[in-house]
């Protein structure tokens, strides 16, 4: 067993690419943490289905969402990346946690309440409804006591530590309490034409996303016409200038240059400028993940594989874990 504090985190499947949002927010610092925690990474096919899906197109999306996580620094060899459905503990013990969770408190979580206002609370799906017990069995299956997570879903890292605490009380020590690991801010990447909006695969303007899978000339034009302001100063004020603020930080993580020695070389320059070079960094930084997310995609066989195995070593983990909760609240063994 690992010396290593675990952590868990996860990602849904829900688009052909991942875009530079996720690659900032999540993937780059997932690359950094798994060399000081015993770190494992989940493609949450089954948090993806509660929205509606085309199958083969989930199916393919999950693949491609794999192969993009490895591109971008995942090594499968050094932590566990699987996919959430390849371990049928998850919905098992989610499941058990359901029979533990408030009604009341289920409907508090912020997340479904947005979701089901813009679906409409007649076609929200109990699916929908149940998701933070899904995550909360997600992360106590393996005893994760790291949980890299933005802002959003703190509250649902909160309801898993109360359900260990409350399973932990009724029915002995069995799990550990996870503590969210909330991810730089810097990591929050926004719309480059709506920069009050978070960067989104579901954004109603796929100008705003700049995806990792594009091609370089779309890359770039993209870049070139992000939204910026009247002015012409490259400054960092959030306030004033959001759109200019969101490109200084895409441009300080990937060319690993603080935001003020960025604001220097561009003094009196203008957007233009500011804009092709950073185009430039986009385009260079994933032009290498682009190539080694078509080469695993182009061996499938290769990638399920390696996907396979993971989940073997994931469910290792989970299904001991689950065994233990089943004992503790009284199931009937299998003889």
């Amino acid at each position: 067993m690992s010396s290593k504090p675990r952590l868990f985190s996860g990602m849904q499947p829900s688009a052909e690419s991942l875009h530079i949002g996720n690659y900032i927010g999540a993937l780059l610092q997932w690359k950094e943490l798994q060399s000081t925690h015993d770190a494992i990474f989940c493609i949450v096919d089954l948090h993806a289905i509660t929205v509606a899906q085309e199958p083969a197109a989930l199916r393919e999306n999950t693949r491609r969402t794999a192969a993009q996580y490895i591109a971008a620094g995942i090594d499968p060899q050094v932590s566990t990346l699987f996919v959430q459905s390849h371990v049928a503990a998850h919905p098992q013990l989610a499941w058990v946690l359901n029979t533990i969770t408030g009604f009341g408190e289920a409907s508090r979580m912020t997340q479904f309440k947005d979701k089901a206002a813009k679906q409409g609370a007649d076609t929200a799906s109990v699916g929908l409804f149940a998701y933070p017990t899904l995550m909360a069995a997600d992360i106590l299956l393996y005893n994760a006591v790291a949980v890299p997570v933005g802002d959003d879903q703190k509250q649902h890292v909160e309801l898993t530590r109360d359900l260990a605490n409350r399973f932990n009380t009724r029915f002995g020590a069995t799990f550990a309490m996870p503590e969210p690991l909330i991810l730089k801010e810097t990591a929050r990447i926004y719309d480059i034409q709506n920069p009050a909006s978070k960067m989104s695969k579901s954004a109603e303007s796929a100008a705003g996303v700049v995806w990792l899978l594009d091609e370089p000339s779309v890359t770039a034009k993209k870049i070139k016409s992000a939204v910026t302001d009247a002015g012409r100063e490259v400054r960092y004020d959030v306030a004033e200038k959001p759109g200019v603020s969101n490109l200084l930080t895409i441009f300080s993580v990937l060319s690993d240059r603080s935001i003020s020695s960025l604001e220097v070389d561009y003094q009196g320059r203008g957007y233009g400028d500011f804009k092709k070079d950073l185009a430039d960094v986009v385009v260079e930084t994933f032009a290498p993940i682009r190539e080694r997310t078509r080469e695993l995609l182009d061996d499938p066989a290769e990638l399920d594989r390696v996907l396979a195995s993971n989940a073997d070593r994931a469910a290792a983990i989970a299904d001991a874990t689950l065994a233990n909760v089943y004992d503790r609240i009284g199931l009937l063994p299998k003889g």
